[in-house]
Order: structure tokens, then C-alpha cells, then sequence
């Protein structure tokens, strides 16, 4: 009896997480606010601005919606993975990539994002190469680097784990 009021109350702890997926609405919310920020800035200053500053914009716009879409992929895997299902039959424009991502798959393409995320950063430098530091290049590549390399093991590590069969098994 112990042991299965210890269970139910362990597995109800799940239910603690929920405020953390609230908070990230909330911070997808405030996203929101400053891509509109950032586009009615575009829009009112596109006229005076030469073709790598609108390039740069372009990509500053693009970087807040990966960024956006990463939450996005966090809130509802992790919700699913960890707390409740969602029932998708409740919701007719389910995507189909919804409850087939499970934690392994949660952190390759969190990973993913955050190397698409970096890459666009960089390239951002690049377009802006005048006004920015050797120092400031350097580490944005060595940062990109490292989350590309951190990508690679991770996805080497899920296969390899993914192909090892248990002792015992066949």
C-alpha cells in the first residue's frame, strides 16, 4: 500500500511541469511581440536601407521564427513526452509530427534548430562583416562548431543506441 501511494504520488508529480510549458507560452507570446517589433521597424525603414541591411533583416525575421517554432516543438513534445497526451482527434489541423517525437527525437531536433538558429547568426556576421569584430566571428564560429559537433554525436549516439539490442534479446 505504501509503495503504490509513493507510485501514484511520483507519477502525479508529472503535473509540475505544466507551469513550465505555460511559461513557454507566455515567452512565445512576448516572441510574437518583438517579431511585429522587429517587422514594423523593417517596414517603415526598407526604403533607406541598401540590400545587406534588408538581407539582414530578412534573416533576423527568419531567426525569430525558428526560434519561435523551437518552442513550439518544446512545449508540445515535452508536454506529450512528459506530462498528458494531447487527443489529436479533438483537434482537426493536428500536425502529423505531434505525438510521434519522443525524447530522443525531442533533442535531435532542438538540436537541429539551435544549429539553424547559430548558422543564421553567423551568416548574419558575415553579411555585417564590417561592423563586426575578428573576436565577435571567431566565437560565433567556434560556437556554431561546437553545436554542429554536438549534433553529430548526439544523432552517432541515438543510432548507435538505437541499434545495440539488450543483453538477452533477440
Amino acid at each position: 500500500m505504501i509503495e503504490r501511494t509513493l507510485e501514484r504520488f511520483l507519477f502525479a508529480s508529472r503535473w509540475l511541469l505544466a507551469p513550465f510549458y505555460i511559461a513557454l507560452v507566455v515567452a512565445l507570446a512576448l516572441l510574437l511581440a518583438k517579431t511585429m517589433q522587429e517587422l514594423w521597424h523593417f517596414i517603415l525603414t526598407v526604403g533607406q536601407q541598401g540590400e545587406a541591411d534588408v538581407i539582414l533583416a530578412v534573416l533576423s525575421l527568419i531567426d525569430l521564427t525558428f526560434t519561435g517554432s523551437l518552442i513550439v516543438i518544446v512545449i508540445f513534445s515535452g508536454y506529450e513526452n512528459f506530462v498528458s497526451k494531447i487527443d489529436e482527434n479533438e483537434h482537426k489541423d493536428w500536425p502529423e509530427w505531434m505525438g510521434k517525437i519522443d525524447f530522443s527525437g525531442l533533442k535531435l531536433k532542438l538540436l537541429s534548430s539551435i544549429v539553424a538558429i547559430s548558422a543564421i547568426q553567423l551568416l548574419k556576421a558575415f553579411m555585417n562583416i564590417k561592423n563586426t569584430s575578428d573576436r565577435d566571428l571567431y566565437w560565433l564560429v567556434v560556437v556554431h562548431v561546437v553545436f554542429v559537433g554536438s549534433g553529430i554525436i548526439l544523432a552517432l549516439t541515438d543510432k548507435i543506441s538505437a541499434e545495440t539490442k539488450p543483453i538477452g534479446k533477440k
